[in-house]
């Protein structure tokens, strides 16, 4: 998306020396920047030796010294033409998107209607994973540019982490008067179904997906997912491994695989693909409370605790770890400590439960009153 925007602001043609426009005309801008540094040795307090050197490196994709130079720029003349832009611009192919938006933000205010300079405030805070923040600056930007795809696509991705599901659906119609066919599109849309709680819908928006385009990364591993989190484990496990054979190093396709295969009695399989993910990513909970299960049903019982209380560091909150762990301590005739996991998973539901009824508006149930003595 970057290169969207990320053209120089051109400075006015000034008569002042060195005359360094032969040698950046044949693409030696690193000599040209050489010539107006041994200039600006001697005129330190003049701004447009190191205005040219900003732009020259910028050229040559040396952005930090680019921003070095525009910055000893500003400090002598802010207010000189496209200086302000040209920083901005620095930081921004730099990954400073904070401070790109501290640039560009004055100019948007000072007019409003500057289609590029909103694209790049919106990239900056996009930048940054501030989905919310960057998604009313990309709206503009495409409501301005309807033909753009990459920025339709970008605008689309916003609204999904921003939350605003209906604008990924707006998107999505845009998207696909520019593509029918893109695979990418039903995608988001279908993302943003699960998020609405249609999971039918958001199954139908990966298949078509993948019948678009079956070697989409994700689009496997997308619907296999869905289908997980409604136990249909038989067709999940078809879709991980359509998504590892096109992704061999998919590491989350190859957990919720081995996942599959543990409900569905594959231990061997799945024990064998845990012990290496459990490697491979050791900060993923869900990877040791899988090989725990099965060291566990193996009568392994130090590596199992080893394991649940390994997902459990990881995860202190999740209360499947904890039964699973209590289950194992009762079986293991560690009485206290079972029961202490016990009233950890006792109150870990509680508090989901309470969360739920927070988040749903509803009042706590009542306490049924005590039974009349007869």
């Amino acid at each position: 998306m970057a290169a969207l925007a990320c053209g120089q602001f051109v400075f006015a043609q000034t008569d002042m020396k060195p005359d360094t426009s032969a040698l950046e005309q044949q693409g030696q801008n690193a000599e040209a920047a050489a010539a107006w540094r041994a200039y600006s040795a001697h005129h330190a307090g003049e701004a447009e030796p190191y205005a040219h050197i900003g732009q020259l490196e910028a050229r040559q994709g040396h952005f930090a010294e680019a921003i070095a130079a525009y910055r000893k720029a500003m400090v002598i003349a802010p207010a000189m033409p496209a200086l302000r832009p040209n920083l901005g611009l620095a930081y921004f192919k730099n990954g400073d998107y904070k401070q790109a938006i501290e640039m560009f933000s004055p100019m948007l205010k000072a007019d409003p209607g500057d289609q590029r300079v909103t694209l790049l405030v919106g990239m900056s805070h996009y930048g940054l994973s501030e989905y919310a923040a960057a998604t009313p600056y990309l709206k503009r930007a495409a409501d301005a540019d309807t033909q753009n795809l990459e920025l339709q696509l970008t605008l689309a991705h916003s609204c999904l982490f921003a939350k605003e599901y209906q604008c990924v659906l707006d998107a999505f119609h845009r998207i696909i008067a520019l593509n029918a066919e893109s695979a990418e599109a039903d995608m988001l849309v279908g993302e943003a179904l699960d998020e609405m709680h249609d999971p039918l819908g958001a199954q139908k928006e990966f298949r078509a997906a993948i019948a678009v385009d079956p070697e989409q990364p994700n689009v496997h591993f997308g619907l296999g997912y869905l289908l997980w989190t409604k136990a249909q484990y038989g067709e999940a496990t078809e879709q991980f491994e359509a998504e590892i054979q096109n992704n061999p190093q998919h590491v989350l396709a190859m957990l919720y695989l081995a996942d599959t295969q543990m409900k569905t009695g594959k231990t061997e399989q799945s024990r064998a693909s845990l012990e290496k993910l459990v490697k491979l990513i050791p900060q993923n909970a869900m990877a040791h409370r899988d090989l725990g299960t099965l060291y566990a049903d193996a009568g392994q019982n130090d590596a199992a605790v080893m394991e649940l209380k390994e997902a459990i560091r990881l995860t202190p909150k999740d209360a499947a770890s904890h039964w699973r762990l209590a289950r194992l301590y009762r079986a293991m005739g560690r009485a206290d400590d079972a029961r202490a996991e016990f009233e950890k998973t006792n109150s870990l539901n509680n508090a989901e439960d309470e969360r739920l009824i927070k988040v749903m508006g509803m009042p706590p149930p009542e306490k049924p009153d005590a039974p009349e003595k007869k």
